[in-house]
């Protein structure tokens, strides 16, 4: 017999979570009732990003747009990436995350750091007052930027991705290149324009605002250089060819998408980071 979501379950999903059970006891509770787990999953996910969206536009907040989206709603172990099958490692609702293990191949990782190390300086972050960049102390890493589709491998990484998480490649920035040494990092931010700037009106103008982020690793420190997440407790380890993605529907903090590049202790970290856009990216 196929099971029906109905309303009176949806609203006693939402009564459970604005009660403060966590989604794990609100599935076994529902699982003990005799619902089909995937059922259950379903059920509870639409509803309360329903749910979510309805309180945020009470709250005066930006509505959500669409977003990146691996197809991860059948909880697979690998994704067809084209020509890669990569490794689904953990994901999380909110913020909106997946854990990549070998998004790039090992000779990749090194092609990039090699490419890049020629044409490395200061890291810049975008100046929202202005429209432009600066440099800033939060940021303390050399870095460079590829154009999209500067060369054949930065176009295969970036077809890939494209496929990973369906968003049109156009709508992509270039791939950023970055160097961490001891005592460097990225201190807590987020990667979305923040409306209330002046200048974010002139960022906006090339492809709207960042929905998405991927951070691909290209070695190993041997100590520190996580990737943060301070609202969720989370960190991910910057292991080499695995990747962290994450999108944010609307610029705001309750997409709990707040993160930072955690101080290297210990030898080097290098990344490769894409930022995705609403619309194509010019």
């Amino acid at each position: 017999m196929t099971q029906q979501i109905t309303p009176e379950l949806r609203q006693w999903i939402i009564d459970q979570a604005q009660a403060g059970h966590s989604a794990e006891s609100v599935l076994q509770s529902m699982k003990a009732s005799g619902w089909d787990e995937q059922v259950a999953i379903e059920a509870m996910e639409s509803t309360l990003r329903v749910h979510l969206e309805h309180q945020a536009q009470a709250q005066g907040l930006p509505p959500a747009v669409p977003v990146p989206e691996p197809d991860i709603s059948d909880s697979p172990l690998y994704l067809d990436a084209g020509d890669r099958r990569v490794a689904v490692l953990s994901s999380m609702a909110l913020p909106r995350l997946v854990v990549f293990g070998g998004l790039l191949s090992d000779e990749e990782c090194d092609a990039l750091i090699e490419a890049a190390k020629p044409r490395m300086s200061r890291s810049l972050t975008v100046a929202t007052k202005t429209g432009g960049e600066e440099m800033h102390a939060d940021r303390t890493s050399q870095g460079m930027f590829f154009q999209r589709g500067e060369n054949e491998l930065v176009s295969r990484i970036e077809a890939r991705i494209a496929k990973l998480v369906n968003w049109p490649v156009q709508n992509g920035e270039g791939i950023q290149v970055l160097q961490y040494v001891p005592g460097t990092e990225y201190r807590p931010h987020y990667d979305y324009f923040d409306p209330a700037e002046l200048g974010t009106a002139t960022i906006l103008k090339r492809g709207g605002q960042r929905v998405g982020t991927v951070v691909m690793y290209l070695n190993e420190p041997e100590k520190g250089g996580g990737t943060t997440f301070p609202g969720v407790h989370l960190e991910v380890a910057p292991k080499r060819g695995n990747a962290v993605f994450f999108s944010y529907e609307r610029p705001h903090p309750s997409t709990k998408s707040l993160h930072a590049g955690a101080p290297v202790i210990a030898g080097e970290k290098w990344i490769a980071t894409k930022w995705l856009r609403e619309a194509e990216f010019r």
